[in-house]
């Protein structure tokens, strides 16, 4: 089984095991276990027309059950650069005798239907990554095209309201890059779509320090924090009412629009802000202005509500 938590559905309310893009194989495509008699086709067949990673194991070798977990986690990342076919050499052992196969751990790589190089023991993952590396070469160009294809689709489903279709888009190509950011903050937005707000900060926890740096968790994360606020701020109606009663109860005016925020309603959110920014630059200390920037860094730069509202916000500046 994959070491990846996004490989698996959330709550119940969404699946994200769709196949990486369907171009490249499903993760559970790229492993699988081989006998004697289905080695020609499972590895010597399938070489011809990409790599093949043959590890030789057993169940009661120590080093096996340490290389598995790694050299597993390492293929599916490939993204279908290589596959990987395990043969057990305690069931099978005429494939490995006429390799001259003597210790184990074991891995073969085939190319072409003949085995191309190899290495042997428990060795670390960078290593791993090397030896496919050299066998398959680096991922390419296309295939951060792809990638870059994928996330511009899971982009427009969530934006569409197909939730569900976004989840299983990012949650495959999370199977292939579990470090992409964008990807990462994609499965979160659409945890926070579905009300799953413990699970998506759950989602950006623990992550390095290069990933949780990048602007797209840092959105979400802030997302997250406004949601969280939100909550606490009171009723929209009762806020509604205190402005009908006194327009510069700013306060309110403040409240009010970080709760619509958080509702989707950016337009109404922003309008609150900047007739504050309108009326009163002092409230708290130019905090319309602040909250309002708050707000563009979560919907992005080319959202049409922050281009709207910046357009907006620089003739009160500047008048």
């Amino acid at each position: 089984m994959s070491d990846n938590p996004y490989a698996s559905s959330y709550g119940g309310q969404m699946n994200v095991s769709a196949n990486y893009g369907g171009g490249a194989p499903a993760a559970d495509d790229l492993i699988k276990d081989t006998t004697t008699a289905n080695f020609a086709r499972d590895v010597l067949e399938a070489s011809r027309h990409q790599p093949v990673l043959v590890d030789f194991w057993a169940p009661w070798c120590g080093p096996c059950k340490q290389l598995q977990p790694i050299i597993e986690k390492v293929v599916r990342e490939s993204a279908g650069r290589v596959k990987l076919v395990k043969l057990n050499i305690d069931d099978h052992p005429s494939i490995p005798g006429q390799l001259g196969i003597q210790s184990i751990p074991a891995v073969v790589a085939f190319v072409g239907g003949r085995p191309a190089d190899g290495f042997m023991g428990a060795v670390p993952e960078s290593q791993v990554r090397q030896f496919i590396d050299k066998i398959a070469g680096p991922a390419d160009a296309d295939e951060k095209a792809q990638i870059e294809a994928l996330l511009a689709e899971a982009k427009t489903l969530f934006d569409a309201g197909d939730v569900a279709g976004a989840a299983d888009l990012y949650g495959a190509l999370l199977q292939a890059d579990p470090e992409n950011a964008v990807a990462l903050a994609g499965i979160a937005e659409c945890m926070i779509a579905v009300g799953q707000h413990d699970n998506a900060r759950q989602a950006l926890a623990n992550l390095s320090e290069a990933v949780a740096a990048d602007p797209a968790i840092s959105a979400v994360l802030k997302k997250l924090d406004q949601i969280e606020e939100a909550r606490k701020l009171g009723d929209p109606a009762a806020l509604e009412q205190a402005l009908a009663a006194n327009p510069d109860d700013h306060a309110a005016r403040m409240k009010l629009a970080k709760i619509r925020n958080v509702e989707g309603d950016r337009q109404a959110a922003a309008d609150h802000l900047l007739l504050i920014m309108k009326r009163d630059r002092a409230f708290e200390d130019d905090g319309a202005r602040r909250e309002l920037l708050q707000f563009f860094e979560v919907w992005g730069p080319m959202d049409p509500a922050t281009i709207a509202a910046r357009r907006k916000m620089s003739s009160i500046l500047f008048s």
